[in-house]
């Protein structure tokens, strides 16, 4: 796991490196949080560890500013405080920061903190991936529900309008004429009955981008509609 440490004193910025180089991560260094800010914009990370208190961009600043750029919560922020009041203490968790640690501090201290963060976020990845599952499987129950309630309000009545529109083709072609406003519903509707087809066919389910960044669900009848292939 990468590490973003933002620090502008340079002794503690080698402890924490040290810790999280003893933890077996990947430290990334900043010595501001216009540093910190720029490297988080390269490549997010996992966890930050920041310094409340630095030159030009502050620890909040720079939480507030990673908070509104990663607005599913990938990112684990601890801050470093030498502040110890319940009004600096809020002011970090409204910042968005997840954890605190108040300087000084020793290596035994940070290292038992970090580990905790560590739990923390395994155990936050875990609540995230089943409630990911969770949700495909409410999305996969409405699709299936909905391709019920198609198939019966929707075929019977079409099979009817397709059958009575073939007649009535039929007996126009049988006495020579040629009703093309009959030939475009007998289509549309072959056209509709198609799509239910597609619908009640498929398996696993896909979604295509429509309008405004709205999605729908992809029913071209090309294979990635229906394997994923």
């Amino acid at each position: 796991m990468r590490v973003l440490i933002a620090d502008d004193d340079e002794t503690i910025l080698f402890l924490v490196r040290t810790v999280v180089e003893q933890l077996g991560h990947e430290p990334l260094l900043a010595r501001d949080g216009a540093q910190a800010w720029a490297a988080f914009q390269r490549e997010p990370v996992q966890l930050a560890v920041l310094d409340i208190e630095m030159p030009g961009l502050d620890g909040l600043a720079l939480t507030r500013r990673i908070r509104d750029r990663d607005a599913d919560h990938e990112t684990f922020v601890v801050i470093l405080t030498g502040r110890s009041g319940p009004d600096d203490l809020d002011q970090v968790l409204d910042a968005g920061a997840d954890d605190y640690l108040t300087k000084p501090t020793t290596p035994e201290n940070l290292r038992a903190r970090l580990l905790i963060t560590q739990q923390r976020m395994a155990h936050e990845a875990k609540r995230r991936a089943v409630e990911k599952e969770l949700a495909e499987a409410r999305w996969l129950s409405g699709v299936g529900q909905t391709r019920a309630a198609l198939q019966h309000e929707i075929n019977n009545p079409l099979s009817a309008l397709l059958g009575h529109t073939e007649l009535m083709l039929m007996d126009a072609q049988d006495r020579g004429e040629e009703n093309e406003h009959l030939r475009v519903i007998y289509e549309q509707a072959r056209r509709i009955a198609e799509v239910v087809k597609r619908l009640n066919e498929l398996r696993n389910p896909k979604t295509v981008d429509y309008v405004a960044g709205a999605q729908m669900i992809d029913l071209s009848g090309h294979p990635k509609g229906n394997d994923g292939a």
